[in-house]
């Protein structure tokens, strides 16, 4: 495929640019959007063409997606407890509305779209697939943007004749990732990890994300979604695996619930006087409460997708927080 044919969409994200190195590696040339200032020397960097684009700029979108077939939409925001909830989503929302409007206009025929795993909604105990029916209600703010953008996004390549395969990863993690899921995992590395909540946790390989970004782009079914899982098991599980990687050990609290919940409003309540960012809320705490436990079957069926076990990913991880001097 030649480099005019294919945008990375949100390629300066932690995903966004794993795909675009991958791409590079593979003798593609893509396009790489940016936004914000730095973003065209990253995306150079990398070994792609950067163009800037805005979700929210529509013109901005048709140039950058202006003689390409084939588009990557992995821009977006991931925020639980965010101080404005309306931007999640103008961006999620209304933004992937405007790509997939601006991939019509310019004759794209395939959008590969990176929703999220938490769209399923999946009643707590469940192990969910594509097929799980909606609980009905939401965890946080970010799973419902991205719940409605989802259902928009779909309708809009039905409706537009734009083929969109939607990929619905859960947590990615591996080198690169500080955030979400990384932060426990690092702090408990450090030592500095004191308490949790019992639940269960689902993550997902970058290395595989991106395997299955490029699987969709081929094999992947128009109106389909594919969930996206390496693998599923326990906090308390996961936790002595990381203890026997990364050669530390200690003990942790496990909270009740609902001290947990309590102990997040408190914290949010002091946030909002001090008018500093909780490192805990409500949100974040229903999540881990919920837990999340997704069958990545049907992607390895059907796009011929390859997970990596949890103990290779975990090595990976800890080798690259080794080299980034955060242990």
């Amino acid at each position: 495929m030649s480099s005019a044919a294919v945008v990375v969409v949100g390629a300066t994200g932690f995903l966004g640019s794993a795909l675009l190195a991958d791409l590079v590696a593979t003798g593609v040339e893509p396009r790489g959007t940016f936004r914000s200032p730095g973003g065209e020397a990253a995306v150079a960097r990398l070994g792609g063409q950067p163009v800037p684009a805005d979700l929210l700029d529509p013109a901005s979108l048709r140039r950058a997606l202006d003689g390409t077939s084939l588009a990557y939409h992995l821009g977006g925001l991931n925020s639980l407890c965010p101080r404005d909830p309306g931007r999640l989503f103008e961006v999620n929302l209304r933004g992937s509305a405007n790509l997939i409007q601006a991939a019509a206009a310019v004759g794209v025929r395939r959008v590969v779209y990176t929703s999220s795993a938490a769209t399923i909604g999946e009643p707590a105990g469940q192990v969910a697939t594509e097929g799980s029916a909606h609980r009905g209600w939401f965890l946080s703010t970010y799973e419902r943007s991205k719940y409605l953008a989802e259902r928009r996004v779909l309708e809009l390549g039905q409706e537009l004749g734009v083929e969109v395969v939607c990929l619905n990863p859960s947590s990615v993690q591996g080198p690169g990732r500080t955030g979400g899921t990384a932060r426990f995992l690092i702090r408990y590395a450090q030592g500095r990890l004191r308490w949790m909540v019992r639940t269960r946790v689902s993550m997902l390989a970058v290395g595989d994300c991106v395997a299955a970004h490029r699987l969709a782009a081929e094999r992947g079914r128009p109106g389909r979604r594919y969930l996206l899982n390496s693998f599923t098991m326990p906090i308390e599980e996961l936790l002595e695996l990381a203890g026997r990687i990364s050669g530390v050990h200690h003990r942790l609290r496990f909270l009740p619930p609902r001290l947990a919940v309590a102990g997040a409003v408190a914290v949010g309540r002091l946030a909002a006087i001090t008018g500093r960012r909780p490192p805990v809320c409500g949100e974040m705490v229903r999540t881990l409460l919920h837990g999340h436990a997704y069958d990545g079957a049907e992607a390895a069926r059907e796009l011929g997708l390859t997970y990596t076990s949890a103990e290779d990913l975990l090595r990976q991880t800890f080798a690259w927080y080794r080299s980034q001097k955060l242990l």
